[in-house]
């Protein structure tokens, strides 16, 4: 049987993408300034799902400053 495997991470200072693939995905910006994903800017203490929708979903960006910090769970 296979099952859904969910991680946690926190990135800071860094580009990088959630992997295509993923059914289930959220970020949280835990940090002081703004934080970029998918094109949308996160203001400090904003969050974002990227919730199951049947099937795998494609890679989202990402893109956080020196002083940024993101919380992100996927589940895939």
């Amino acid at each position: 049987m296979l099952l859904a495997h969910t991680s946690e991470t926190e990135v800071t200072d860094a580009a990088g993408e959630i992997p295509a693939g993923f059914r289930y995905a959220s970020v949280y910006n835990v940090g002081t300034v703004d934080v970029q994903v998918n094109g949308v800017t996160l203001e400090p203490g904003q969050a974002k799902d990227y919730p199951f929708v049947g099937k795998g979903q494609e890679a989202i960006p990402y893109q956080v400053s020196d002083q940024g910090l993101l919380r992100i769970m996927v589940t895939i």
